[in-house]
C-alpha cells in the first residue's frame, strides 16, 4: 500500500492583536515561505507571495481556525499538510 505524501509546515507567529482582529506570520514548507495575515473577525486569509499560495492556504487556514486561542506571537507551530510542496 502506498503512503500518502506529506509535507511538515512550520509556523512562526509574529503578532497577534484582538483590537485589530488579527494574527500575522510565516509559514515554511519543505524551502517554500509565505507571510500571512488571518483577519478572523472577517474570516479572511491573506497569504504572499502568490507563488504556491493555492498549496498552503487551505491547510493554513485550518490550522489557524483550530489553534487560534493557542497561537502566541514569537511561537514556533507546526501541522502536516497531505501533499508534497
Amino acid at each position: 500500500m502506498s503512503r500518502l505524501p506529506q509535507t511538515t509546515a512550520h509556523v512562526q507567529i509574529t503578532r497577534y492583536s484582538w483590537q485589530d482582529g488579527a494574527i500575522e506570520g510565516e509559514v515554511n514548507a519543505n524551502g517554500w515561505v509565505w507571510h500571512f495575515c488571518w483577519c478572523f473577525r472577517a474570516g479572511e486569509l491573506k497569504v504572499e507571495p502568490s507563488v504556491g499560495r493555492a498549496l498552503i492556504r487551505e491547510p493554513l487556514s485550518r490550522f489557524l481556525e483550530k489553534s487560534d486561542y493557542l497561537l502566541e506571537p514569537g511561537s514556533n507551530y507546526s501541522f502536516v499538510i497531505r501533499s508534497s510542496l
